[in-house]
């Protein structure tokens, strides 16, 4: 006669918050090592003359959610592992130098915090400002990040034409599910392709904003309308493009140009 089969006993509740406990305490060591090692590494870089250099690499922070979020995970959603992951780095940034956001949000501020929350974390300190110009002069500071929505009045990322040294580099929200493209990250950091990018692209084509992308998409260029003001468009471009691009160069205006470029939302 076969055995009758038998299953694992559900676990009380008192063995599951045991079991949290250890887990807990677990996390914290684990947290507490990965935050002494940012400590090291501002000391590498003090040795290698490279102190009071801001480390903000967006570039390989994107491949290192994107890794993560493709291993096998049984309880936790992605939405969690970005949100941990981001304040991680965020601390560990903070901890290595200077570090700090600006932040405008037109006439939704309370968004444009939310969404510099979600990609920085809550380590670096945030200023609110009035302008999207004083948001632009701290990213020009040390370790300095400007958050600027994306309004119908304001055409305030036609200034980047005229500095180069301040790049986009993150599209906010960081997660598609989180909304729509609502603002833009802005530093004196180093933007590289990732392998699932969007560059930003300013004309000031007179012609209407379907004639661009058609004229783009017949070059093989796909582009989409971001945001229009005072006489300038902002397009994205799907891929990574060099400002020297000869698709570019060949595209409808005389003013205009790259401003950086940003990992695609992560569609998770």
């Amino acid at each position: 006669m076969a055995e009758a089969e038998t299953t694992p006993a559900t676990p009380t509740l008192d063995e599951v918050r045991a079991r949290i406990d250890v887990i807990d305490a677990e996390l914290l060591k684990l947290l507490d090592e990965r935050a002494g090692l940012a400590r090291v590494v501002a000391a590498a870089k003090a040795a290698a003359g490279e102190a009071g250099r801001f480390g903000l690499k967006p570039g390989r922070e994107a491949q290192l959610l994107r890794r993560l979020l493709a291993k096998p995970r049984q309880g936790a959603s992605a939405a969690l592992v970005v949100r941990v992951w981001r304040e991680m780095i965020g601390e560990s940034l903070k901890l290595q130098g200077p570090f700090h956001l600006a932040v405008w949000g037109g006439k939704d501020p309370a968004r444009a915090v939310e969404l510099a929350r979600l990609r920085f974390g809550a380590a670096p300190p945030l200023r609110q400002v009035a302008r999207p110009e004083e948001a632009l002069a701290a990213a020009k500071t040390p370790g300095g990040v400007a958050i600027a929505a994306l309004t119908p009045d304001s055409a305030w990322w036609g200034r980047l034409l005229a500095e180069p040294k301040l790049r986009v580099f993150a599209a906010l929200p960081c997660v598609s599910a989180w909304g729509p493209l609502s603002a833009l990250a802005v530093g004196e950091v180093e933007v590289e392709p990732t392998g699932g990018d969007v560059t930003f692209w300013v004309t000031d084509a007179p012609q209407s904003a379907g004639a661009v992308e058609e004229t783009l998409s017949r070059d093989g260029a796909a582009a989409t309308l971001v945001a229009e003001a005072g006489g300038l468009k902002l397009f994205s471009l799907a891929g990574f493009y060099q400002a020297d691009d000869p698709r570019l160069a060949r595209a409808p205006g005389r003013l205009s140009g790259v401003i950086g470029a940003a990992p695609a939302p992560l569609d998770v």
